[in-house]
């Protein structure tokens, strides 16, 4: 049974950190994209950033470049969502997927984790 479990969500100030985390587990992720997505209260889930995981190829939102970093670790199989700078509109549940191929739909990527919270104070 695949499961992508999310942690480090929670409360931070504007300006500050936080690093999101994303254990994989019930199969072989090696050819498949994953990555992060995130919705805000009435709102569409938006794609916030992928990872290859065998070549390590990364994309982002426009709105988090330079600010978000994703990562993996393979002996781990988790991955990772560095968020610095954040701002309060970065505030949304967060969730962790995975896909074959990726791309910016959520109906692109095949699972999902049950999504963490992030707010960002002002």
């Amino acid at each position: 049974q695949v499961q992508l479990v999310e942690s480090g969500g929670g409360l931070v100030q504007a300006g500050g950190y936080l690093r999101l985390s994303c254990a994989a587990s019930g199969r072989t992720f090696s050819s498949y994209i994953m990555g992060w997505f995130r919705q805000a209260p009435g709102k569409e889930r938006e794609f916030v950033a992928t990872i290859n995981w065998s070549r390590g190829t990364t994309y982002y939102t426009d709105s988090v470049k330079g600010r978000f970093t994703v990562s993996r670790d393979n002996a781990k199989n988790t991955v990772y969502l560095q968020m610095n700078s954040v701002r309060p509109e970065d505030t949304a549940v967060y969730y962790c997927v995975a896909g074959r191929y990726g791309g910016l739909f959520p109906r692109l990527y095949d699972y999902w984790g049950q999504g963490t919270q992030v707010t960002v104070s002002s």
